[in-house]
């Protein structure tokens, strides 16, 4: 922990792995370089840890018993658990290593692995989780000031978001321009954009069932 920062800003990475060797020496190599490991040999252990939802990642067994480790990359992205993976393997097994790459995993390395291997794979990964966890935030505020626009200014908003001029929104909108400058500016100040460009920015992190509703 940093002198600024607290348990929950550290990273912690989870080796999953049915082998209690294995398990041991990941996680002696990441205690080594100042990084808390948490180990569980099935995961389930994983999936019931209370850290999981720390930042950080996961070093995961491709073969497992039960459910493989595609099953819980598969499981974490439907559950909503963005948490970056980088799997191991016994076996070159090439198709296994390209579905895994494109669900989105940092790497797919065969063992024996080298330790600066690893631990270049687990950086990125925790790299990876932390700027993902930042835009999360992003997006959340976004969407906590969008929600505090009336149904005129969340109009508005998706107007001056498609380009349009003051008078184009006012005819469209059925309503006059100096009324039109005084939606934009309080759509300005809710979402606190400090330019229009700012605003366009905010609108586009938004989730895209209120950018593009049903229907339009």
């Amino acid at each position: 922990m940093n002198s600024t920062g607290t348990v929950e800003d550290c990273p912690v990475v989870f080796v999953v792995d049915d082998d209690e060797e294995v398990r041991t020496a990941i996680g002696e190599l990441m205690l080594s370089v100042g990084i808390e490991a948490v180990c569980c040999a099935t995961t389930r252990e994983l999936l019931d840890s209370p850290l999981l939802d720390r930042v950080g990642c996961i070093v995961l067994d491709v073969r497992m018993p039960g459910a493989s480790g595609l099953d819980l990359q598969q499981h974490l992205a439907s559950a909503g658990i963005s948490k970056p993976i980088v799997f191991l393997t016994g076996h070159g097994d090439i198709p296994m290593s390209v579905q895994a790459m494109k669900a989105g995993a940092i790497d797919f390395l065969t063992k024996p692995v080298r330790d600066q291997t690893l631990l270049d794979a687990v950086t990125t990964g925790i790299e990876r989780n932390i700027a993902d966890r930042a835009d999360a935030r992003a997006v959340q505020k976004h969407l906590e000031h969008y929600q505090t626009l009336t149904p005129r200014e969340s109009q508005v908003i998706r107007e001056v978001a498609m380009g349009r001029l003051n008078k184009q929104i006012a005819y469209d909108l059925g309503i006059t321009e100096i009324t039109v400058k005084l939606h934009r500016s309080n759509v300005m100040r809710k979402m606190e954009a400090r330019s229009v460009g700012e605003l366009i920015r905010a609108w586009e992190r938004l989730p895209l069932d209120i950018r593009e509703p049903v229907g339009t």
